[in-house]
């Protein structure tokens, strides 16, 4: 098999990606903050935290990236069983995954659009990459509490978080 060349990636766009995505959070009333032409981040109140979500236009590539963090360091000593925990919550996930961020010691919760060709993006396109984001955190969020604060193991914290209730009380 020959090796693959890089592909000239030279679409004309209408307008940038991210001017789709500053739009949308004017138009729900999201906190954001755009200092950089490719960089975005929008601030989410969810259930148990404060999300930051980050959206970033890769232009060699065509793709916008999110990314969502919260609030909650990684100690050494709990490392290994958060990377457990990623890797089980991973499993779960059918859209994204969640990676720990080494340089700042938090989960983060990844997913990218590819836009190749020129595509452009949508409203709705846009507001799922940041609901899938939420969504995934607000789901896992207290399995990762649990592990850091509570020192359960990675299967503890699942059970905890995944259980379904059947019935009234």
């Amino acid at each position: 098999m020959e090796p693959m060349t890089p592909l000239t990636l030279d679409s004309p766009r209408s307008e940038h990606p991210l001017d789709v995505v500053e739009r949308l959070a004017s138009l729900r009333d999201w906190m954001f903050d755009r200092a950089e032409t490719d960089e975005m981040s929008i601030s989410v109140a969810g259930r148990w935290t404060e999300y930051q979500v980050a959206y970033s236009w890769i232009e060699d590539v065509e793709a916008l990236h999110v990314g969502c963090t919260f609030d909650l360091k990684v100690p050494d000593r709990r490392r290994s069983e958060i990377l457990n925990l990623v890797s089980m919550a991973n499993e779960q996930l059918w859209i994204g995954h969640f990676d720990l961020w080494s340089a700042a010691n938090v989960v983060m919760f990844r997913h990218t659009l590819l836009l190749a060709g020129g595509a452009e993006p949508t409203h709705a396109q846009c507001e799922c990459l940041l609901k899938a984001a939420v969504d995934a955190c607000e789901r896992y969020y207290q399995a990762f509490q649990f592990v850091i604060w509570a020192g359960k193991t990675a299967p503890e914290a699942m059970d905890g978080v995944l259980f379904v209730t059947q019935g009234e009380a």
